[in-house]
């Protein structure tokens, strides 16, 4: 008997591995310079998108990751990443946009409800609009002001912050409810998070909640706390495989 040939023959018929995912988050771009750490130029984001695709990265939309860790969709077993872009700026639409429009690559953008249409660096509700009728955007909520719940913990009494709390999550919710968008997941300003914010999310309808963390997404991830990389303008090729792998940064 060849127990080698056994062996191989095992191996093969074992499922593949599950694999990590690595929700990557943005917020601004511009042409040329990234003055900011939370600027990416454009050049660098087209080249980060051409990777994934050369690289056979698979784009998932944010619902099927949390459809994953919520057990209600098989786990991914190839390389794999979901796109989202936080706070609503306009350069999202003029920068961001023709990228993932050519390449048909998906994106989920957090927003305040309440800045969109308001001074020139913001989106307007028709640019989410025209973005959200392409079928690649998602729109979910980041709260109303993109407050720092430490910050007012701190300042208020505890019945205050409660119903602050309150306001903030599921005001942005029913916000984007009454635009049509599915008010399904949050993002946390700051990567801000906690048991009582947790619950207030829940309270408000939210099926799951994304935060910071430079870490990748697992099965066993808490789902209102889903970790994502913070993508900077440095991230080119070596680095930014280092993040699709779902490793730490250093």
């Amino acid at each position: 008997m060849n127990w080698r040939l056994i062996v191989a023959a095992l191996l093969l018929a074992m499922p593949a591995a599950a694999q990590p995912i690595s929700v990557l988050t943005y917020h601004r771009f511009d042409p040329a310079q990234a003055n900011a750490s939370t600027i990416v130029t454009t050049p660098v984001f087209a080249a980060q998108m051409d990777w994934l695709q050369t690289h056979h990265v698979q784009v998932l939309r944010l619902r099927d990751v949390v459809d994953i860790v919520d057990h209600k969709a098989p786990p991914v077993t190839e390389p794999a990443v979901a796109i989202t872009a936080d706070d609503g700026w306009r350069t999202v639409y003029t920068q961001m946009f023709p990228i993932i429009r050519k390449l048909n690559l998906p994106v989920t953008l957090f927003i305040n409800p309440p800045t969109i249409g308001h001074g020139g660096a913001y989106l307007t509700w028709a640019q989410i609009d025209e973005m959200r009728a392409s079928g690649l955007v998602d729109i979910e909520a980041h709260t109303q002001s993109h407050p720092n719940f430490n910050d007012q913990r701190a300042q208020l009494t505890p019945a205050a912050y409660t119903a602050f709390m309150d306001r903030e999550i599921a005001g942005s919710r029913a916000d984007l409810l009454a635009h049509g968008d599915s008010g399904a997941w949050l993002a946390w300003p700051y990567g801000i998070n906690n048991p009582a914010l947790h619950d207030a999310a829940s309270r408000a309808g939210f099926r799951a909640a994304f935060a910071l963390g430079s870490r990748p997404v697992l099965a066993d991830s808490p789902l209102f706390a889903l970790p994502r990389y913070q993508v900077y303008n440095t991230d080119t090729a070596p680095r930014f495989a280092a993040i699709v792998a779902g490793q730490p940064r250093h």
